[in-house]
């Protein structure tokens, strides 16, 4: 082998060094934001960053190890187990638990089966005195149920959340629970107003329009929210709720963005912020005539 020859394979080899560095040093950063990016399927993220939440053409999200992807039916599910418990007055601890028990036992998607005669969000069994299969599949009635056999746990709220699931499922998995404490607890303090645009979502297609998806989406508010305050909507079709804090509007609000896909809900507005289905993140404005901060107004396709 020639001088020449070793010199120019010395030089390609601390080349080949070099690019790998630099591949590493590449994959490293980008490691970084991993957190922040939807998988594919993920329309909606939840993020307790200080940013408000955004869903961007790349898929990223803002706040990194604070967020959330999610898709609508997951981020929906999510949002009325959060409103069924708050409406009950149930602690944030209870909400994360609840959150933690559906992540682990059906990915937040109301399943129509599982193991035996298991059903819906918490996989619950008709046979063990759940209720029945038309009830347990009811969202509402799921959560509800959870619940109430959550609060007849003594000392529930000094558990780790997975032993205070695990009264509450007897699972075969009892500590199954607890991988799932993260993301629920960054979802209960979303979803019950302890942030701020924290839930968006991008909506793909309007599911109804008009009249009609106001009518079904004060009636789902309802339905979650209980004997919620309304407020006349003018120039626009959709619904209005009023509110007496802060707190109380972001839990509207987020609910709201959450079952947007499902009501054709295309713009929600409150305290000077809005969200967009077109844009699927939030973005401050300013509202006339004082009532920003009194009302959360969602306006459907």
């Amino acid at each position: 082998m020639t001088m020449r020859t070793r010199h120019v394979l010395a030089v390609l080899a601390t080349l080949v060094v070099v690019a790998a560095v630099g591949v590493y040093v590449l994959v490293q950063r980008i490691g970084d934001h991993l957190p922040q990016l939807l998988p594919p399927g993920r329309a909606c993220v939840i993020n307790t960053g200080d940013a408000p939440a955004n869903v961007n053409s790349s898929g990223a999200s803002a706040g990194a190890g604070t967020a959330v992807p999610l898709d609508a039916e997951q981020v929906a599910n999510a949002a009325t187990i959060t409103a069924v418990g708050l409406r009950r007055g149930v602690p944030q601890r209870g909400l994360v638990v609840a959150l933690a028990t559906a992540w682990q036992e059906s990915k937040l998607e109301n399943l129509s089966g599982g193991d035996r005669d298991s059903i819906g969000l918490f996989q619950q069994r008709p046979s063990q005195g759940w209720g029945t299969p038309e009830q347990i599949a009811d969202p509402r009635f799921a959560a509800n149920a959870f619940y109430t056999a959550l609060l007849k746990v003594k000392n529930w709220q000094k558990m780790r959340v997975t032993d205070a699931a695990q009264e509450v499922q007897r699972s075969a998995h009892p500590e199954a629970y607890e991988k799932w404490v993260d993301e629920s607890e960054i979802m209960a303090r979303a979803l019950s107003g302890e942030a701020t645009g924290a839930v968006a979502c991008t909506v793909t297609e309007a599911s109804s329009h008009g009249a009609e998806a106001a009518k079904t989406l004060g009636a789902s508010v309802k339905l979650d929210w209980g004997d919620v305050r309304t407020a006349d909507v003018t120039d626009l079709v959709g619904v209005a709720l009023k509110v007496r804090e802060q707190k109380t509007g972001w839990q509207y609000a987020h609910w709201m963005v959450a079952h947007a896909q499902d009501h054709g809900v295309k713009r929600v507005v409150f305290n000077d912020m809005e969200w967009t289905a077109k844009s699927g993140g939030w973005t401050r404005v300013t509202q006339r005539g004082g009532t920003a901060a009194q009302q959360v107004v969602a306006e459907v396709y």
